[in-house]
């Protein structure tokens, strides 16, 4: 008996048409849990900017309930600890801009462009 007016599944462009569509199925769930997990697994780093300080405390008060003698201890520290972070932070900041400087010295013009550019692209990676 054959079936004229229906598709029929041993139809060679229908299986590549269906396994076409789960291959794009299967690569765009690969590619959207990679971007996902990567934010899960690569969190930004903290960042110890103006007012950092005061929100740790702050967060550090309510969620350890410190005692009064606890937080003024506890301020101290991350004074010092601020204080050294944004010292690093300006030596570090130092070190690049006089490895960066160095190469350009090193570089032609052409290279020079695309050094500066390959640093920004890793600065704009950095961001997100």
């Amino acid at each position: 008996m054959n079936h004229a007016c229906g598709p029929s599944w041993r139809n060679p462009r229908i299986i590549c048409t269906l396994l076409l569509v789960f291959l794009c199925g299967a690569a765009a769930g690969v590619l959207a849990m990679s971007l996902v997990s990567h934010r899960w697994h690569n969190p930004r780093p903290l960042s110890w900017r103006e007012g950092g300080k005061e929100v740790t405390l702050e967060r550090f008060k309510r969620e350890l309930k410190l005692t009064p003698e606890q937080t003024a201890q506890l301020e101290g520290i991350l004074d010092d600890f601020f204080m050294y972070y944004h010292t690093l932070q300006a030596q570090l900041d130092e070190v690049r801009a006089t490895g960066k400087d160095r190469i350009l010295r090193v570089l032609n013009p052409e290279q020079r462009q695309k050094f500066e550019r390959m640093i920004s692209e890793l600065q704009n990676k950095q961001l997100r």
